[in-house]
C-alpha cells in the first residue's frame, strides 16, 4: 500500500482505500468501479479488501511517539 494524503492508498494511484470502500458500501460491484476508473485494476480493489481484512486483525496499537 501507498500513502496519499496521509490515507492508505492503491498502487501509487489516488485513490485512498476508504474510497474504494466507499464505492463498494454503495453496492458497486468490483466490475463497475473497475469500469468507471479506467486506471483501478480487479487486483487493486481486492487489495483494498485485504487491507482493510488485516487491519481489523491486528489485536492491540502501540504507540511508538509522543
Amino acid at each position: 500500500m501507498n500513502i496519499c494524503h496521509g490515507k492508505p492508498s492503491i498502487r501509487g494511484l489516488r485513490y485512498p482505500v476508504e474510497f474504494i470502500l466507499e464505492l463498494l458500501s454503495s453496492g458497486m460491484s468490483i466490475e463497475d468501479i473497475s469500469g468507471d476508473y479506467d486506471d483501478l485494476e480487479r487486483d487493486d480493489i481486492l487489495a483494498a479488501l485485504l487491507f482493510t481484512t488485516r487491519l481489523t486483525q491486528i489485536k492491540s496499537i502501540h504507540q511508538i511517539s509522543p
